[in-house]
């Protein structure tokens, strides 16, 4: 391959490279923007309750997270962050419209922690992906001609010299001619969050197929536990996402407080908002539309004191748990269990990383080092670039 690997692949799927100006997405974007970690749609339901003994008042969980501190192991052992940085590599003309090529570094992690002094990696995932248009010319066989291209790509000896490899070239659809090239960006950088995604399902099936993940050994995972299912009438595929999910915690250090409602459909933004130090909210049970017939505990619980944060969510974590038997579903989860996780949650939050990450009171401490782990293990940006 004596061309860049950009040319190499617009040659070889019958289009033309310009050779266009490269750039981090994820740093060129126009103006600010808040992202929530549940940034899905989804629907409470107003005909259950997430826990077995809701109260209508919230709960404190500070004498209960002090006793187990005193009394008992953490029941967290696994922390799981996963990331994925966005890139434009280039623009490639096809049937007379340009498309842009999507670059993609996705890591996602998994820290051990065996006691107070160990804190390791357990499992780590690296790829470097390129996301092309459905518009290229790759054939009749469209996952043999993807496969074939990252096998050339692959024996360059760019890539060779500098030991790293491709994992894939995905295909996003771009079917419809009235889009612009902000929208082909975004259809793009789906198709590499959904290889994310894929990832720390798969990082959760290995721990749990080794038996790592038990009554006394939970998984935290930053963000939502609220992943779409490739195929909703999967009865397998949710049997299985269920048992994997058993003794997994999702943890939102960023969320929309509109999602969350009452009874009668009003927001529970300001009740959040007001949560006094290690008070919970009562756990409510949500249906996420992409998901299919999974239902979810959701809570929130105060991990800070809001004298020393600077907004009103901040030292607020938002807390998810799958509802895995049916009877949970019907009755929720048991309350007794839900005290027991949110009061682990609460000793999770010390030491702080208070100056090196502007979410700091949001933080549980063994994520943020996972987290620091993680990004430790990117390519630089302009290294990235440069590949292709």
């Amino acid at each position: 391959m004596n061309n860049s690997i950009i040319e190499y692949i617009a040659k070889e799927t019958h289009g033309k490279a310009y050779k266009s100006h490269r750039f981090c997405f994820d740093k060129e974007l126009p103006f600010p923007s808040l992202t929530y970690d549940d940034n899905q749609t989804f629907t409470i339901r107003n005909d259950r309750y997430g826990e077995t003994a809701p109260q209508k008042v919230t709960t404190s969980l500070e004498i209960l997270a002090k006793t187990l501190q005193k009394q008992e192991k953490p029941i967290f052992s696994f922390f799981l962050d996963g990331s994925r940085r966005i890139y434009k590599v280039d623009d490639i003309e096809y049937q007379k419209r340009i498309f842009p090529i999507v670059g993609g570094q996705i890591g996602v992690a998994c820290c051990e922690r065996k006691s107070p002094d160990v804190f390791r990696k357990a499992i780590l995932e690296k790829h470097l992906v390129l996301s092309v248009p459905s518009a290229a010319d790759l054939g009749l066989h469209h996952d043999l001609a993807l496969g074939k291209l990252v096998k050339d790509v692959n024996s360059s000896e760019r890539l060779k010299r500098l030991g790293l490899h491709l994992s894939a070239i995905l295909k996003y659809e771009a079917k419809k001619a009235d889009k612009d090239k902000e929208e082909y960006m975004n259809l793009g950088t789906a198709t590499i969050q959904d290889k994310m995604i894929e990832c720390e399902k798969q990082v959760v099936d290995e721990l749990v197929r080794k038996n790592l993940l038990h009554e006394d050994c939970y998984l935290i995972k930053d963000g939502s536990l609220q992943y779409p299912l490739a195929t909703k009438s999967d009865f397998k595929d949710l049997a299985k996402y269920k048992a994997n999910y058993r003794r997994v915690i999702g943890v939102s250090k960023s969320f929309n407080p509109e999602f969350s409602k009452d009874k009668q459909g009003r927001s529970n933004a300001a009740a959040i908002a007001n949560l006094p130090l290690y008070h919970r909210t009562p756990a409510a049970v949500f249906q996420e539309s992409r998901v299919g017939n999974v239902f979810f505990s959701v809570w929130y619980v105060r991990i800070r004191d809001a004298k020393v944060t600077d907004s009103p969510f901040s030292g607020i974590v938002k807390i998810e748990k799958v509802l895995v038997t049916k009877h949970e579903e019907e009755n929720g989860l048991d309350s007794g269990e839900v005290d027991r996780i949110t009061a682990n949650i609460i000793n999770e939050r010390n030491p702080v990383c208070y100056g090196k990450d502007q979410r700091w009171a949001n933080h549980l401490y063994p994520i943020y080092l996972t987290e620091s782990y993680l990004k430790s293990q990117y390519l630089s940006d302009l290294h990235f670039i440069n590949l292709f």
